[in-house]
């Protein structure tokens, strides 16, 4: 069997390996879209301030009292053109000390390219097919004020989605786009950025958290299909962030 906490040890939170590519190695055309993506975080963060709100503020607003496990805003934020979805919501797990809530980001299935299907899961494992199908690409937690501080995997139970290959999940990354100002539109376009600006961590993440499901297998030989449903492995790899050193890194890197 393998050891649940030696394995969050041991992946979840490393932040150095050959699999991680320097901002500096990534493609012109991927470096240009992840300058640009700092100015429009920037350009959204300043005007939510400028109203005295900030990020996570303007996904609440009118959501009454913020309650534990409720997505906000109700019935989530999801384009009916790009079919991209986010909500927000907290738990009791938090990931770290000082976190507020986070971000849960998807492509559905009629927003995907033909050529991408589910991952080969076992057939007890019962999850959205077809129209409903759907990819969990990232989250993104929060501080109390309103900043992101991580971002992280999760297994498939997590957000029962319909699960993906790391490499399917990377391809769909670019898809992701909330065109409507509904409820907010600085937050709206935040959001779409942070996963632009932090492109290469994200592809890092998503491949640790295959890496993490392909650990856990290997102590459970006898049974392939439970690791999708264990309670005990929910998140699967996290990294913390600062998105003022990333953006300066970026322009760096650019100059």
């Amino acid at each position: 069997m393998v050891d649940i906490n030696a394995l969050k040890d041991s992946l979840i939170r490393r932040e150095e390996g050959p699999d991680r590519r320097p901002l500096w190695a990534v493609p012109p055309e991927r470096a240009d879209a992840m300058k640009q993506a700092a100015d429009v975080i920037e350009e959204c963060v300043e005007a939510v301030k400028g109203g005295g709100s900030n990020i996570v503020a303007e996904v609440l607003r009118g959501g009454g009292t913020f309650t534990e496990w409720n997505h906000y805003p109700k019935g989530d934020v999801y384009d009916q053109e790009t079919h991209a979805q986010y909500y927000y919501h907290a738990h009791p797990s938090q990931l770290r000390a000082g976190e507020h809530g986070h971000f849960h980001t998807f492509l559905r299935y009629k927003g995907m390219p033909k050529s991408i299907k589910p991952g080969p899961l076992p057939s007890t494992v019962e999850r959205p097919q077809g129209k409903d199908a759907l990819a969990h690409l990232i989250g993104i937690s929060m501080d109390k004020r309103g900043d992101p501080i991580q971002l992280f995997t999760v297994n498939r139970w997590v957000t029962g989605e319909t699960w993906y290959t790391a490499e399917d999940v990377i391809k769909l990354l670019d898809l992701f786009d909330i065109t409507h100002a509904v409820p907010s539109w600085p937050t709206n376009r935040w959001v779409g950025a942070m996963i632009t600006l932090f492109r290469p961590q994200i592809e890092w993440l998503v491949r640790e958290r295959d890496e993490a499901v392909r650990v856990w297998q290997l102590g459970n030989p006898d049974d392939d299909a439970v690791v999708y449903e264990d309670k005990k492995l929910e998140v699967t790899s996290v990294l913390d962030i600062s998105v003022e050193a990333q953006i300066k890194l970026v322009r760096a890197a650019a100059s």
